[in-house]
């Protein structure tokens, strides 16, 4: 099971890039390989869907969607909105998501209700499935002066997003295989034989 973070802050160390690391630790810990793309680093070019883009940056991300199974987004809470940065990068991929499953962490100030509400619609728009929960961070309240995790509470929630990416993940993703791969014209993946 490959699991793909996707980290949307454009802040250096931030609270969100951490505990989306803790995140994607219990995910090997439960037998996912992991990846991270932090959009901070890999700047992509803006999406033009009238450009044809050829970016060595853009190709690189590509070919990691393409490896994941399932992806955990990380943003940052931005005015109850997501960081241009990962909005930019879903815009550049959404074939590639279908049959996948989506777990969503939020670094916010305000539970990052509405922003892991925008993840999940871009998400199922482009035919991917949705964890039924998400989990917020706040600076002052779950991490010490030090940047450590205080939070004891919020660390197994972290975890059994983690965990549940790579089971829930696993299941889903080999019933669309399967779907894909048989004549059964009544599922929704059969468009993408």
């Amino acid at each position: 099971m490959n699991v793909l973070g996707i980290s949307g802050s454009m802040r250096q160390g931030s609270y969100g890039a951490r505990a989306l690391a803790i995140a994607l630790e219990a995910a090997r810990e439960h037998g996912g390989e992991t990846r991270l793309l932090d959009l901070r680093v890999s700047e992509l070019p803006m999406y033009r869907p009238d450009e044809s883009l050829d970016s060595p940056i853009l190709r690189e991300a590509t070919a990691m969607v393409e490896w994941a199974d399932a992806f955990l987004l990380a943003s940052p809470d931005y005015h109850g909105s997501i960081s241009g940065a990962l909005k930019n990068f879903l815009d550049h991929h959404w074939d590639e998501f279908a049959g996948k499953l989506f777990g969503f962490l939020c670094a916010s100030h305000e539970k990052g209700i509405t922003a892991m509400e925008q993840m999940r619609v871009a998400v199922r728009q482009c035919y991917g499935w949705s964890l039924p929960y998400g989990v917020a961070v706040h600076s002052d309240s779950d991490f010490a002066s030090t940047g450590d995790l205080k939070n004891e509470k919020l660390e197994r929630r972290l975890r059994m997003l983690g965990r549940d990416l790579v089971i829930y993940g696993s299941l889903l993703r080999d019933q669309f295989r399967r779907d894909v791969r048989s004549d059964e014209s009544s599922t929704f993946a059969s468009r993408y034989r």
